[in-house]
């Protein structure tokens, strides 16, 4: 059997089969996009449609969070164990000069030892002006256990480079022209852009190990299991904006005519602890852990009449963090938290979770999670040469507290139904202050009072004969003073499609249309030398249909996907946009494929 594993030991077998999950996932991220809003080339950002509160996090996080949906964290690195060697390769087409492609290797060189190596690989050119993507993910990772399975190792390295040329959307004269369908800019080249000379880029370098060996190797009646587990880690990475002519009738005055804006992290973590496994008791696992973390700039930034900006934000401390499973029958329970021993990084988490597997069909599950820390790094120090982006809020911006429930209920049969409610103190976010002459003022902002967020994710399929509907339907609320939090009250994607076997059943097709839907709200803006999406309150957008058709097909081991995206952009009305001032994508056809072979 063909196995993938995350860190957790979580495993699942390998799916090479078709079915309509698969065609959802087939994009440059490889996984479902619900809930997210695609801008106008692959390897652009995605506006996010709804919020995830809860965070298994004590320490902030690196800045230009839009440049992150295809960085590689370490919940997304997968270990391997195969009888034979396996490669899979995945292509799909791009917008125009370029192309994605990702290739993957693994084998067992022998029961205990596996390694695996690939690469994701993109660039297109898109259709406006100064919109080129080119993005890398190479990733290089083993696992090894010796015959007795006492001793276990398992590590990874991941080298990534994320690189968007700018253009700060379409300007607000040019948006009339794009909602009218003005034949003179169907080609989307015409359009003059806020600008053409900006790029940024997201690199990255991460290493990780954890071994661990069991004290024991007999087991007692109680089943009584004791091993000593260390991790480590160590992360680089930085993000960089370019621009060969200061757009200052854009952000604003600069102190320089041509701007270089580079931030910095490093991020080094390692732990000792023990895991104690027990047939009564379940599984525990206690552990000691050190961060060293050095953010910052290489100069500091002055002004007249106002304090210091500084350089560095620099930290070294110890934490505590634990873990708890015990599974019954079909109940099962489980908890997991960490908490810092700092005076200046103060955080901790805590998730808890219970579940029950009432038959076959039917699971319920809920859980709670507590999570406290500092906001984003680029919340707390960002330092550019544009002067209206420096600021430091290290000593001022409190810690953001979140504590959410969570309820879930799985079953083919009925319904698939996700809630959760959430309370978030001291919500930190960037804002749309002002705009002075035509100049948008954005700064990180941290709201004051508590917010409330509810959201109903329902999920059920319908099957008549071949043909199926597909439906997943999204609520939400935001209960607050002040519109800080925007998202859209529904969003609903529904596919219809048609599936059966053709030329004696070696070929299996599903065919059919895909609908993506959300309500009109305040959309977020888009930043680009932030690579932050931000608070605004005067465009509302959405309530524009998306319809995608697609064909997809599998022969033997190869799957096959023939998709025309956005096909119903000419009739509907060109009133779809990512962003403000940000067009999503018009009508294009799209191939691709994902080959396995197995030797």
């Amino acid at each position: 059997m063909y196995k993938q594993f995350n860190s957790e030991l979580d495993s699942i077998s390998v799916d090479t089969t078709l079915s309509i999950k698969k065609d959802l996932k087939f994009n440059y991220l490889q996984k479902d996009n619900f809930g997210l809003m695609p801008f106008a080339n692959i390897g652009q950002t995605y506006n996010t449609l709804s919020f995830n509160a809860a965070e298994k996090l004590s320490v902030p996080q690196f800045g230009a969070r839009a440049r992150h949906f295809n960085y590689l964290e370490h919940e997304d690195i997968y270990f391997y164990e195969v009888p034979t060697p396996w490669t899979r390769l995945t292509y799909k087409t791009a917008f125009d000069q370029g192309q994605l492609l990702d290739a993957f290797f693994t084998v067992n060189l022998s029961k205990q030892f596996n390694f695996s190596i690939a690469y994701k690989g993109l660039r297109s050119l898109g259709k406006y002006q100064n919109a080129l993507t080119s993005s890398g993910n190479f990733r290089f990772n083993s696992n090894y256990h010796t015959k007795d399975k006492r001793y276990s190792a398992k590590g990874y390295i991941v080298m990534q480079d994320l690189l968007n040329q700018e253009n700060g959307g379409i300007t607000t004269e040019d948006i009339e022209n794009f909602t009218s369908g003005n034949k003179e800019f169907s080609d989307r080249s015409v359009f003059d852009p806020n600008f053409e000379d900006a790029e940024n880029i997201l690199e990255g370098k991460q290493f990780y190990f954890e071994h661990s060996y069991k004290l024991n190797s007999e087991q007692d009646s109680l089943n009584n299991r004791i091993s000593i587990l260390n991790k480590i880690s160590f992360e680089d990475k930085y993000y960089q904006f370019d621009q060969l002519t200061a757009s200052t009738d854009f952000f604003g005055d600069a102190f320089t005519n041509s701007i270089k804006d580079k931030v910095t992290l490093e991020n080094f973590e390692t732990s000792v602890g023990v895991n104690y496994s027990n047939k009564f008791l379940g599984q525990i696992g206690l552990a000691l852990n050190y961060t060293d973390i050095n953010y910052g700039y290489n100069s500091i930034v002055l002004f007249p009449s106002q304090p210091i900006i500084p350089n560095r934000i620099k930290s070294n401390f110890l934490g505590l963090e634990g873990a708890y499973s015990k599974t019954y029958k079909s109940f099962n329970i489980s908890g997991k938290g960490s908490i810092n021993l700092s005076d200046t990084f103060v955080g901790s988490f805590l998730d808890g979770s219970i579940s029950l597997k009432l038959n076959k069909d039917i699971s319920l599950s809920g859980g709670i999670s507590i999570n406290s820390r500092l906001a984003n790094y680029n919340y707390l120090l960002y330092q550019s040469d544009y002067i209206n982006y420096n600021w430091y809020n290290f000593d001022n911006f409190k810690n953001v507290n979140t504590q959410q429930l969570k309820f879930n209920v799985q079953s083919q049969k009925f319904v698939n139904a996700y809630l959760d409610i959430s309370n978030i103190d001291n919500y930190t976010y960037f804002n749309l202050e002002e705009t002075i002459d035509e100049i948008n003022i954005i700064k990180p902002k941290q709201y004051n009072k508590p917010l409330q967020y509810l959201r109903l994710k329902i999920q059920k399929e319908f099957k008549l004969g071949n043909f199926a509907l597909d439906n997943t339907i999204m609520y939400q609320n935001v209960v607050s003073d002040d519109q800080v939090l925007n998202v859209p009250e529904f969003i609903t994607r529904n596919t219809l499609y048609y599936t059966n076997y053709l030329f004696k059943k070696s070929m299996m097709v599903q065919t059919g249309v895909t609908l993506n839907y959300f309500s009109k709200y305040n959309m977020n803006g888009y930043d680009p030398l932030l690579a932050e999406f931000y608070t605004q309150n005067e465009t509302k957008l959405g309530a524009f249909p998306r319809l995608d058709f697609f064909i997809n097909a599998k022969v033997r081991q190869a799957r096959i996907f023939l998709k025309a995206e956005h096909f119903n952009s000419s009739f509907t009305g060109y009133d779809y946009f990512s962003a403000p001032n940000q067009p999503y994508r018009d009508f294009i056809i799209r191939f691709g494929l994902v080959w396995d072979f197995f030797l």
